[in-house]
């Protein structure tokens, strides 16, 4: 009896389901775990991963999924869902269920010996778990296979084609007209942002952030927002998607840009196709699009002059005390100011793609195996030196900053300069569509990206995506011009 596309439908969200229990488990871990739930959580995550490895590489879904690809009855859409489910089918064939279980386990302690680092600011407690993700990545590296380098394997987990090599040439190139560009603004006199480092409360801080999300879209009936250690964004569903912010008291920008970030993720999971919900194609193409969509909301919409000058009562409304007698152009300018800083997602448009760099060569020389764990708060403060000019003060302000070494996601990092250059490309045409483009109103953005870029879930990869909505390959002249257009308005 020959299969059917329905058996392939059937089994495909069975594992759908319990991958996002899993991602469930995972949520309510980062936000509202009792700390001594951690050794039966640890427990829970591994099994469910487990099992749902086991059940996507069984043979008999091997042969299903084979079996259908030489199928004369599937149409072009119900082929190309098989098609990248067999490639993911023998990827993951690569990697046994026992490895699987043991990288959940050891992420799983991983993180919460961040958490406890954290607290400490000290990175010992972190040093030993992260050496053995680091283990376990090189392990997995070499079990997926490269032609180039090791860090290749892991890159293509977050963008597929992907290497270390377009990587290397990316920044090489873009580094020096940054640095230029750095250099040149630290020229003029620098932006007054002193009054966004008073005090905020949580509470307004918190309701602002919500006003701020419904201010591009995000379905609160879909989705919901908390508190976490560190800002994310994770999805069960189209209608159940989940974003986390943090709130500094005493540095507004902190939550602002945290929402707008994780709401940008969060519509592009709401904008996806419902109906193809465990499929590929109701999947987000790649990490490296995801990124696009947070930073062009974060960047290229939440730091804009247009809408701020539309938005800007709202946060008078909240902070009267400040903002009642600052200009929204001065708001404007103090949001964009240029200088270098220890925090990564913190830091202005221009040094951010510093920090990303950093982190990449970090990751090369950790999954190559010529830097270890212990090394990393020597090299990474030498680094800070070196590229950004300052100096280390601490573990947290310096490689404990960011969760995702814990959460073994390594190859990420890249993702972030990709996503901001690819989120310009798409910005430039989004404006170009209207002659009277103006922020005041949001949806028009909204309304391109969904057919432009949520429409095609995974159909197309990253650099297929951009040609078809902008007409060519990946460009970074479009981040420069709007770079220069930016900050020639911030620095006169």
């Amino acid at each position: 009896m020959p299969y059917t596309y329905s058996q392939y439908l059937k089994y495909i969200n069975k594992v759908a389901d319990i991958k996002f229990a899993s991602a469930l488990l995972q949520w309510d871990q980062e936000t509202y775990l009792p700390p001594k739930g951690n050794y039966f959580r640890a427990q829970q995550l591994a099994t469910l991963d487990e099992t749902a490895h086991s059940l996507f590489t069984n043979k008999k879904f091997g042969s299903l999924l084979n079996s259908l690809l030489s199928s004369s009855s599937l149409t072009t859409h119900q082929k190309k869902n098989i098609e990248i489910s067999l490639y993911d089918y023998q990827k993951a064939k690569k990697l046994t269920p026992a490895f699987v279980r043991k990288m959940s386990e050891v992420i799983n302690h991983s993180f919460h010996a961040w958490i406890k680092a954290r607290k400490e600011n000290d990175f010992s407690p972190f040093e030993k778990p992260l050496q053995e993700i680091i283990n376990l990545k090189r392990i997995e590296a070499d079990s997926l296979g490269y032609s180039s380098h090791p860090y290749d394997a892991l890159i293509n987990n977050y963008d597929k084609g992907v290497t270390t090599e377009k990587i290397n040439n990316l920044f090489d190139t873009l580094q020096p007209k940054l640095k230029s560009l750095i250099n040149e603004i630290a020229e003029h006199p620098q932006v007054d942002n002193s009054f966004l480092k008073r005090f905020y409360s949580k509470e307004k801080q918190w309701q602002l952030g919500i006003e701020l999300l419904k201010r591009i879209h995000f379905d609160f009936d879909a989705g919901r927002q908390d508190i976490s250690e560190h800002p994310f964004t994770t999805s069960f569903n189209t209608q159940d998607v989940r974003l986390t912010t943090r709130i500094d008291e005493n540095d507004l920008e902190n939550m602002v840009w945290s929402c707008l970030h994780e709401g940008g993720h969060g519509l592009y999971e709401q904008g996806l196709p419902s109906e193809e919900y465990g499929l590929p194609q109701g999947e987000y193409c790649s990490i490296s699009i995801h990124e696009s969509q947070s930073r062009l909301w974060e960047n290229c919409v939440g730091r804009s002059l247009s809408f701020w000058q539309a938005n800007y009562p709202l946060i008078q409304n909240y902070f009267p005390e400040t903002f009642s007698n600052i200009s929204s152009l001065d708001f404007f300018k103090a949001i964009n100011k240029v200088q270098p800083s220890l925090i990564r997602t913190e830091a202005d448009e221009l040094t951010y793609h510093l920090h990303i760099m950093i982190r990449f060569e970090l990751e090369k020389d950790l999954i190559m195996g010529t830097l270890k764990a212990k090394d990393i708060p020597a090299r990474w403060n030498e680094l800070y030196k070196k590229h950004l000019r300052i100096n280390v003060p601490n573990d947290n302000l310096g490689c404990l900053q960011d969760v995702h070494w814990s959460h073994g996601s390594f190859g990420y990092f890249a993702t972030y300069s990709l996503g901001s250059l690819y989120a310009a490309q798409f910005f430039n045409v989004i404006e170009k569509s209207s002659d009277n483009f103006n922020l005041a109103d949001t949806h028009p953005v909204l309304t391109w990206l969904q057919s432009n870029i949520y429409a095609h879930g995974r159909s197309l990869t990253s650099e297929e995506i951009c040609k078809k909505a902008t007409g060519e390959s990946l460009n970074i002249n479009y981040f420069l011009e709007y770079a220069h257009k930016k900050f020639q308005m911030v620095y006169n």
